[in-house]
């Protein structure tokens, strides 16, 4: 476990850059969060999949796979790459402030 600066705000991340505690995360805190893996700026659709990540999570007590998040959101899973590409789960992970979906590498 690390602490760094994002934002302003001091949080502390894993090997993997991800935050260690998903109360740290603020809404102020994704938009630079998603800077740092190249998305930007947040749209509309972002922040409707990022709110759905954390409620599920908050309800779940685990981050929702790409199929979930597709199914309960009813956006497709093209989208989903879209607006995260390349890894859309663990994209959308990150920069909502939550650990990676167990069977994410």
């Amino acid at each position: 476990m690390t602490a760094t600066t994002i934002a302003g705000h001091q949080v502390d991340i894993n090997d993997e850059g991800f935050l260690t505690n998903p109360d740290d995360w603020s809404e102020d805190l994704a938009p630079e969060l998603a800077k740092l893996i190249g998305i930007e700026p947040l749209t509309d659709d972002h922040w409707k999949l990022i709110r759905f990540l954390r409620d599920d999570y908050a309800a779940q007590g685990e981050t929702p796979t790409l199929r979930r998040v597709s199914t309960q959101t009813g956006t497709p899973v093209k989208a989903l790459f879209g607006l995260f590409p390349g890894k859309p789960a663990k994209k959308m992970s990150y920069v909502s402030g939550l650990p990676k979906p167990k069977g994410c590498v």
